[in-house]
């Protein structure tokens, strides 16, 4: 069964027609009895509430076609990177993917990513110009650049027919017959005499391709020039399935002009999932893989691909991440938001299960004799980061279990609950991201939020010793308090935590009050004595004080050394700032803008640089506190092109203006709480 299945990815740059393209192959296949448009919201793929609202793609959609009794599973990506994580679901479970690019724009940097992304997958690509029909479009520039950018593997398997400065129809470049759509069906037209030539020069480009798949057809088209149409067809299909050739369609999804084209090599050239993948097994036990969460207030919804077996309803599988065992009761196969029931999910088929209760995204459902993780879905680490409250002062654990629950289909954005910085904080891939986030959680669980810079979380220290004195003295009547502390504070470079030591001679202070000077001094040092942040690097050591026999008291000697740390105003205390590691990917055209950035506006220093993969990476430490917004500016300075990675590596101490900065900001914060 699984040669009767394709898994098509569709993929590129946001409004680049992707969409599109699946709503005219639904709706040409009979699958939808109207062509579903973005503009309208009425359109299969994208049917979440965001997404009518946007009018773009936010999460991958899923969706099939029948075809010449091939079925054909359609993943819809997202073109905007701030949802990359949802194209890395989808290229888990396709079997090829097709980059959409407009004839007006050419290529751009959602192409370039689509298609090292397909590259890094191992996933065969081909390539559809799309809006080719409306005005400034150009297929044969477009086309032109794919083949200067991509190389000669790029090869056309139809192009347009343009009379006067309109397209009127489309010509297969292997058969070498034009068609026009009239009344949404496919008429075949004679190839315009001004085509000819153009065709013909496209076709020995594809000839010589299909070629060169192998020895004995290189031959024989060195001897002939010229291969049989049944020689090309099986080269092409090889040549796609091995990515020596990148086939390149071209029409337009509103008119459905070129879409049967398309439809006929998806059928014809493009590889089963028995061919693209070496993991499928038909005849092993039960094993299935979910790349996709659809999470709302009334539950979840798994979807998954069948990788070994075949998966029915009411079956028991294994969970090889947690042991834990998931009953499976209806199955289903996805129209975008619609669900058909089923009673069989076949090898290398897509499919869809109702609340499992111990399955997320990535892991692997397998059959108990034999449980055996398949590899699972590798997301980008969130790099932009805000602290998320309510709007309304008491619905912090609505918030929680909202974001918890929008997790459970969305594993790019992370959540923690900073207990230094008092904040909740919410990371994910951009500012778009987290902005649809904050919607859902007012659309999906009725709790709006407000969104804010996430805290710096500083430290403080001092710099030099300093022997502090506290005294706790006070009588109300009856018994009162008293307790007397002398501590030498020192720094220290052994560890971050505070080291307590004693030096008392002679019962000054009683052993039985040391566990109290302790406890004070720990107590304190939550909250620096310049702007509050936790002082660090610190050695108390108690070497005198005094006490009374019947005053004295554990609360009393806790409140003394809370005094005595009072005074480490003395002690040359300074603020050390958090420094990041920065590791930032660009092109080599961007590589003087990112260095001076990084050296003056972010106070950072380069450390050195290397070329990789036709791409400069640069190693830099920067401080924390000045790359809030780098994901954003990255993206502005690079086009989208440039990427990087931020890790936390030391504390260190901040120039005296930031320090000034950081204090008066601090004291700011107290006054407003």
């Amino acid at each position: 069964m699984s040669d009767k299945i394709r898994n098509i990815c569709l993929l590129g740059h946001g409004s680049t027609g992707k969409t599109s393209l699946a709503e005219s192959i639904l709706y040409l296949t009979g699958m939808t009895d109207r062509l579903g448009k973005v503009v309208e919201g009425n359109s299969t793929c994208d049917y979440d509430a965001e997404e009518v609202k946007r009018q773009i793609s936010i999460s991958t959609s899923t969706v099939y076609a029948n075809y010449n009794k091939i079925k054909i599973n359609i993943l819809d990506t997202p073109g905007f990177f701030d949802f990359a994580g949802e194209v890395q679901e989808a290229l888990r479970v396709a079997d090829a993917g097709i980059i959409c690019v407009t004839a007006k724009d050419g290529i751009n940097v959602g192409t370039e990513k689509a298609w090292k992304s397909l590259t890094q997958a191992g996933k065969p690509r081909a390539i559809y110009i799309s809006k080719t029909d409306e005005e400034h479009a150009d297929y044969d520039r477009t086309f032109n650049q794919l083949r200067e950018r991509f190389g000669n593997s790029v090869s056309a398997l139809a192009m347009p027919v343009v009379e006067g400065e309109k397209v009127t129809g489309i010509i297969d470049v292997v058969t070498k017959k034009a068609y026009r759509i009239e009344g949404g069906k496919r008429t075949e037209i004679p190839v315009p005499a001004a085509e000819a030539d153009r065709l013909n020069e496209l076709n020995e480009e594809l000839v010589e391709n299909a070629a060169g798949t192998s020895e004995e057809l290189m031959e024989k088209y060195l001897d002939t020039m010229e291969l049989s149409l049944d020689e090309v067809y099986g080269a092409l299909s090889v040549g796609i399935r091995d990515g020596d050739i990148c086939p390149v369609f071209c029409g337009s999804a509103m008119s459905g002009l070129g879409t049967t084209v398309l439809l006929d090599a998806i059928v014809n050239y493009f590889p089963s999932p028995r061919e693209g993948g070496k993991e499928l097994d038909p005849d092993a036990p039960a094993k299935a893989i979910i790349y996709k969460t659809i999470s709302d207030q009334f539950g979840k919804f798994s979807l998954f691909k069948v990788l070994a077996g075949k998966v029915t309803p009411d079956m028991t599988l294994v969970n090889a991440r947690s042991g834990a065992n998931e009953k499976l009761g209806h199955i289903y196969v996805m129209q975008g938001k619609k669900n058909t029931e089923v009673q069989v999910i076949e090898c290398g088929d897509i499919g869809a299960v109702a609340k499992l209760t111990d399955s997320k995204t990535g892991d692997t459902l397998c059959a108990a004799s034999r449980v055996e993780a398949a590899p699972g879905i590798e997301f980008a680490e969130p790099c932009y980061s805000m602290a998320i409250s309510p709007k309304v002062k008491g619905q912090d654990d609505k918030v929680a279990q909202g974001l918890n629950r929008l997790a459970e289909e969305d594993p790019t954005f992370s959540l923690e609950n900073n207990g230094e910085t008092k904040q909740l904080v919410i990371s994910g891939a951009g500012d778009i991201h987290l902005d649809v986030l904050c919607s859902k959680l007012k659309n999906k669980f009725g709790v709006e939020v407000v969104l804010s810079p996430a805290r710096v979380p500083y430290r403080e220290k001092i710099r030099k010793k300093y022997e502090a004195h506290g005294r706790h003295k006070k009588q109300t009547g009856g018994h009162g308090q008293f307790a007397d502390v002398k501590i030498r504070f020192e720094p220290q470079t052994e560890q971050e935590d505070m080291i307590f030591a004693e030096e008392v001679f002679g019962g000054s202070v009683p052993k039985n009050f040391f566990p109290a000077v302790e406890k004070g001094l720990r107590e304190s040092c939550v909250k620096g004595v310049l702007a509050g942040y936790p002082m660090v690097y610190l050695k108390a050591t108690l070497y005198d004080g005094d006490f009374h026999p019947v005053d004295s008291s554990e609360m009393a000697f806790k409140t003394a050394a809370n005094l005595a740390y009072k005074e480490l105003v003395n002690a040359s205390p300074v603020i050390l700032e958090p420094i990041g590691t920065l590791t930032v990917t660009i092109p080599d055209s961007y590589l003087g803008d990112i260095m001076s950035d990084i050296s003056s506006k972010r106070r950072g220093t380069v450390l050195g640089m290397n070329a990789h993969d036709g791409m400069q990476i640069v190693e830099a430490e920067v401080p924390m506190a000045e790359m809030s917004s780098y994901t954003i500016d990255l993206r502005s300075m690079t086009q989208g092109r440039g990427s990087f990675v931020l890790k936390f590596a030391r504390y260190e101490e901040a120039p005296a203006m930031v320090q000034q900065k950081i204090i008066e900001e601090a004291k700011a914060l107290a006054e407003n709480e």
